[in-house]
């Protein structure tokens, strides 16, 4: 079992002993930090509350909560949310942050706490190490009775479709025109009740949802990869749909399927939206060192500049700053439309990537062939206990050395026109290798060879 602590929040497995994993105790102390860190020197304050559909959530969201009110801080709870209106409902109340309680893509015996700044953002590295360290402290100083703060529950669906519904480039008129049929898996959390909802108001009249009870009892590993979605693939021509729409479990990923039953390939998400977005507004882009090189070959024909970032929403968002981004994301079906909000949202996701498809008045296997086929084999491994990793990393940079490397996250390796970048993962104690190619083979050897090298690198440390 596992607890993850981080300067963007505090993940790990339900039960067991505190420091472990993720606790009642562990939960109430880093709730306290980040509390009193973000309402420090302010006379009044609240906090925006919201949680996808995992089994444990009811549990950690009363403790998150009932801490905020002992420490004097109102709660704004949405309840039954996903992660982009936690997002935005943060600045909407002009709150002093948000916590949005989701381990994202992990399976049902994990959760986390992923922590917002006043404008809705994930913190920056400043915040997180304040946190860590008077989560590690606790010295709080909790309200006297008549200063603790109160609950008020408001439902901001509405309000986060809306928004939706009226950016400039969602052309609803197109979608409706294209009468639509699509099959959603909304993975036993709120993607059953905020895509459907989205969908209608875009005028998709037929909508059929595959594990839509939010219960958290997923009916597949959540994370929204190729061997997971088979039952979507399937139901997609079953039903004869005109495509398939997969998220995670805080709906903040996103990915397609064909008509045919075939991927539209979650790397290709960022892609077909930012050659949407592109073709209405000239501009740069940005998505993470992990993601297909297609993003930049878009850009470049759209006469934009790409820049790659770090993995991380907030490092991708740091360096959309920087370069003034039109468009921005992550290769895993992760969203960012600056001028929307700064966070990865597949529902405005949604609203612009049928917009385009619909527009072309095409099968969606057929819209597909708008964009190469490379491959990215994406694969991860556990290193033996007391492996330093910085130390292998070095090690693999040395064997690589007269390969283009770039270091600033983890090691990125160029070969000709592949690629393989090596990484300690954020959210599983895994370091992940990705390899892409125009072959998949290629692809696949790639990532093994990198593989075989850590395994040899490992024992040798062992």
């Amino acid at each position: 079992m596992s607890l993850l602590k981080s300067i963007s929040g505090i993940r790990g497995t339900i039960g067991g002993a505190t420091e472990e994993n993720l606790t009642p105790l562990d939960i109430v102390r880093f709730t306290a930090a980040f509390a009193t860190i973000i309402t420090e020197g302010k006379n009044a304050s609240c906090v925006v509350v919201g949680r996808d559909g995992r089994i444990s959530g009811p549990m950690v969201q009363q403790l998150v909560m009932q801490t905020l009110v002992g420490l004097g801080v109102n709660v704004i709870d949405l309840g039954l949310s996903t992660t982009p209106t936690v997002e935005m409902a943060v600045p909407a109340e002009k709150a002093a942050g948000g916590i949005i309680i989701t381990a994202s893509h992990n399976p049902k015996e994990w959760n986390a706490l992923k922590l917002l700044n006043a404008s809705g953002e994930f913190i920056d590295a400043e915040t997180g190490n304040k946190v860590l360290a008077l989560a590690a402290a606790q010295q709080f100083q909790f309200a006297p009775v008549e200063k603790i703060g109160s609950i008020v529950y408001k439902d901001y669906l509405s309000f986060h479709i809306d928004a939706i519904l009226d950016y400039p480039l969602v052309d609803v008129s197109a979608i409706a025109s294209r009468q639509l049929k699509i099959v959603v898996d909304a993975i036993n959390s709120t993607g059953a009740t905020y895509v459907p909802a989205l969908l209608k108001k875009l005028g998709v009249q037929d909508v059929i949802v595959i594990n839509e009870n939010i219960n958290g009892q997923f009916a597949h590993n959540p994370e929204p990869l190729p061997e997971h979605l088979s039952d979507l693939c399937e139901e997609v021509v079953r039903q004869r749909a005109d495509l398939g729409i997969a998220v995670d479990p805080d709906v903040d990923r996103l990915c397609f399927v064909n008509e045919d039953g075939s991927l539209f390939g979650e790397e290709y998400t960022l892609v077909a939206v930012a050659d949407y977005i592109l073709s209405k507004r000239k501009g740069n882009t940005v998505s993470n060192m992990s993601s297909t090189k297609s993003l930049r070959e878009v850009t470049i024909a759209r006469g934009g500049q790409y820049s790659p970032a770090a993995v991380g929403e907030v490092n991708v968002v740091k360096k959309m700053k920087e370069t003034h981004a039109v468009i921005g994301g992550e290769g895993n079906g992760g969203i960012i439309v600056p001028d929307f909000h700064y966070g990865r949202d597949a529902l405005i996701g949604i609203g612009l990537f049928l917009s385009h498809f619909a527009k072309q008045d095409k099968a969606m296997s057929v819209f597909r062939k708008n964009y190469p086929n490379y491959f990215i084999s994406k694969n991860k491994i556990e290193l033996p206990a007391g492996v330093n990793l910085a130390e292998l990393m070095d090690k693999l940079a040395l064997k690589y050395k007269k390969q283009p490397i770039n270091r600033e996250d983890g090691l990125r390796i160029e070969f000709d026109q592949d690629w393989v970048h090596l990484r300690a993962s954020n959210t599983e104690p895994i370091v992940r290798i990705y390899a892409e190619s125009d072959l998949e083979a290629k692809a696949s050897n790639i990532a093994q060879q990198l593989l075989r090298d850590i395994r040899e690198n490992s024992l040798s440390e062992s």
